[in-house]
């Protein structure tokens, strides 16, 4: 009987226990308007009136964009000040704000706009000839785009092979999703696929200004690159590193953020370490987007970072012999995400990032007119 009495007991306690469910008696209930905020790409201050059934209450924020500010939250009732940052991004975001009272909890969804893609921004006197802005289609257009296929080890002791667009195993290494193109790196049955993709590459252009944004991925081993190369090069004649290479951008994922940019040509490329180059720290190049373009005329090449000069070499500086200033005929653009070699694999590979993406937002060319 004693023991009865005691199990009785204790369930008497556990039906009056005062866990977080508001459908459960006594449990503390928080009420909140608007339950969900969505700003626009400039950002903005907002207020959420609050109420609970408890004796006080506080907020915070999840996500680094938003910060709040709680009034009254000794009280029941009360008011969250929300400040939204702007949005740099051509990307939406999304976050959220956590009302607390007791064990209850309320969660305020918190989206954001993209940004505008930016204006087109070449320099005074120069027309756009060409663009692709990725915004059709699920597949690059044929007409404009050219994939590479290699296998691994065809150049700098890079690990990947690259396809035509999908794996064998029916996996892309390259396609246009939500107004951007993507390159991913990812490996299938053993081996490492990736994305190498050429623009107008039997036509190109001769001088002008090359424009990017991109976003770059993360892990040890990736190597991506935005750069160009001789049309129609004949690789007899006018062997690399003769026949010229201009490297916008590239960056590997064992200096994480350090982009740079290069000329290489017979008497100054990276074999005699006598190459033309300059690296810089670019906040958040990995998971941002972030613009990287190229000014060529006749007589300088100068590339830029977000409008940032980058590098800038003169032909009056260097000399003006072909093996010199190779850069007298007409190169097409390059977008590539490598996996290893010699570069990117300087320090090893780490395959547990895999599958790794770059993406790229737009490409344009713009000449002078």
């Amino acid at each position: 009987m004693f023991h009865t009495l005691l199990l009785s007991f204790a369930v008497a306690l556990c039906g009056c226990g005062g866990g977080g469910n508001g459908d459960e008696p006594g449990a503390i209930v928080i009420t909140a308007s608007p339950e969900s905020i969505e700003a626009p790409a400039d950002g903005g201050t907002f207020f959420v009136s609050v109420k609970t059934t408890g004796k006080e209450w506080g907020a915070y924020a999840n996500g680094d964009f938003i910060s709040v500010t709680n009034e009254n939250a000794a009280s029941a009732t009360g008011t969250i000040t929300v400040k939204v940052a702007a949005n740099p991004s051509v990307e939406a975001r999304s976050g959220s704000v956590t009302v607390m009272s007791g064990a209850a909890r309320k969660t305020i969804a918190v989206s954001q706009a993209a940004a505008e893609k930016p204006a087109y921004n070449a320099p005074d006197g120069f027309t756009l000839v060409w663009q692709d802005e990725f915004d059709s289609g699920n597949e690059l257009n044929a007409q404009d785009w050219t994939h590479e296929v290699q296998k691994s080890g065809w150049v700098n002791n890079e690990l990947q092979n690259y396809v035509n667009h999908k794996t064998p195993g029916g996996d892309l290494v390259t396609e246009v999703r939500n107004g951007k193109l993507r390159i991913t790196c990812l490996k299938e049955d053993g081996k490492i696929y990736s994305g190498r993709v050429y623009a107008k590459v039997r036509e190109g252009w001769q001088y002008g200004y090359f424009e990017a944004s991109i976003k770059l991925p993360s892990g040890k081993g990736t190597w991506p690159a935005f750069w160009m190369m001789p049309v129609n090069n004949d690789w007899n004649t006018n062997p690399w590193p003769m026949c010229g290479e201009i490297d916008i951008m590239e960056e590997v994922g064992c200096v994480p953020n350090e982009v740079s940019s290069s000329i290489h040509t017979q008497d100054y490329n990276h074999t005699k370490n006598t190459q033309k180059t300059h690296a810089m720290t670019i906040d958040k190049a990995e998971g941002e987007f972030h613009t990287y373009a190229l000014l060529w005329t006749a007589d300088e090449i100068t590339t830029y970072v977000d409008g940032k000069v980058q590098l800038s070499v003169k032909k009056s500086a260097i000399g003006s012999s072909h093996n010199q200033w190779p850069f007298h005929y007409a190169f097409y653009p390059i977008l590539n995400l490598a996996w290893g070699g010699s570069w990117g694999g300087m320090n090893g590979v780490d395959e547990g990032a895999l599958p790794v993406t770059m993406e790229v937002d737009y490409v344009r060319v713009f000449q002078k007119k």
